[in-house]
């Protein structure tokens, strides 16, 4: 129930961060709202697999188990592709924006 609450929430900013780009007309790039929504999504998996671990650790039967290493695997993978695709974008980001010295 978390997880699916971390990712409402994460909607709910994300539509907010869009709402406001789009009544800016600020319309070109939507990265740092992906991104937020992106951190939630990461957030709301690792609940996901905690709830799961605890849930299998109770009574744990073999098709639980075979079930909860599947699920696993899974989130874990897309949970790192996320981070890494996060990661990437503000790399991308941060190479963007242009560097503005100061005359001291």
């Amino acid at each position: 129930m978390v997880g699916a609450l971390i990712i409402a929430l994460g909607i709910l900013s994300a539509g907010w961060l869009l709402l406001k780009a789009l009544s800016r007309g600020q319309t070109a790039d939507f990265t740092a709202i992906r991104l937020a929504l992106a951190r939630y999504l990461a957030l709301a998996l690792e609940f996901q697999l905690g709830a799961d671990i605890l849930s299998t650790a109770i009574s744990p039967t073999w098709e639980q188990l075979g079930k909860l290493g599947a699920i696993a695997i899974i989130r874990t993978a897309l949970n790192y592709f996320l981070s890494r695709e996060m990661r990437d974008e503000r790399g991308q980001t941060s190479a963007e924006k242009p560097v503005v010295e100061r005359a001291d």
